[in-house]
Formats: structure tokens, sequence, C-alpha cells
């Protein structure tokens, strides 16, 4: 197994992850993640599933676009879960458990015609 990809979504984020044999290094559209993602708490969740796994002798290249950088961040972290499964199944059930491998199936509703926003309507009157 040279490469593994997997591919992992987040409200209008596609990341697509390519994990190979290296030094725990993480590049996200040829920068390092820190350099990528600013917010430190969004570090942690690119993260998350390498601490939770204890994966430390793999290279997680991720191509994302679309979305903010909070979707970008949480879509990278399902791809790399995912890859982590593909290179060692038996991590499934110790990255579910951390709830990992889901998909936040969440996305913005659609505007709806005759409305403002997609709920927000003009005040009623009654007379």
């Amino acid at each position: 197994m040279d490469k593994i990809s997997a591919t992992g979504r987040r409200k209008a984020s596609i990341a697509r992850v390519i994990a190979q044999k290296g030094s725990g290094n993480i590049t996200i559209n040829d920068k390092d993640y820190k350099d990528y993602i600013q917010v430190l708490h969004l570090q942690h969740h690119v993260t998350d599933p390498l601490r939770a796994a204890g994966v430390t002798d793999y290279d997680f290249i991720a191509n994302v676009y679309g979305g903010g950088v909070k979707g970008q961040a949480e879509a990278i972290k399902l791809g790399i879960a995912r890859a982590i499964v593909k290179i060692n199944p038996e991590l499934k059930t110790l990255l579910k458990k951390e709830d990992m491998m889901t998909r936040d199936s969440r996305i913005v509703e659609r505007k709806k015609p005759g409305l403002k926003k997609a709920r927000k309507r003009d005040q009623f009157s009654k007379r």
C-alpha cells in the first residue's frame, strides 16, 4: 500500500486526503496545516484523529475546496479518520467512539420563494 486516499465532507467543503508513509506531516493545499488553518482549536480538529489513533508514521496531504475554514477543517478531520481506518481497520471502533467517523450532514437550508431567508418572513399584520 503506497498511497491511501479518502474523502471527507462537511457543509460545502470537500477534502481529498492522501496518506503515505512518512514522518507525520500534514499538508493542506501545498501548505503546512498550521499556516493554512490559523485558528488554534481548528488545528486541533485536524489532528484529533491522529492523536486518538496514535498514528505518527504517515504523512497526510489534503486538497480541500469550498466552504469556510471551519467546514474545511472538519472535512479534513473526517478524511484523515477514514484514511486511518483504511490503513488499520482495527482502529475504526476507537475512532467511532470518539465520534470521528460520522459525516455531519447539516447544510444550509435553501431560501424559499416569498421569504427573506430560509424561514424569515415579513411580520404578520391582521389589518
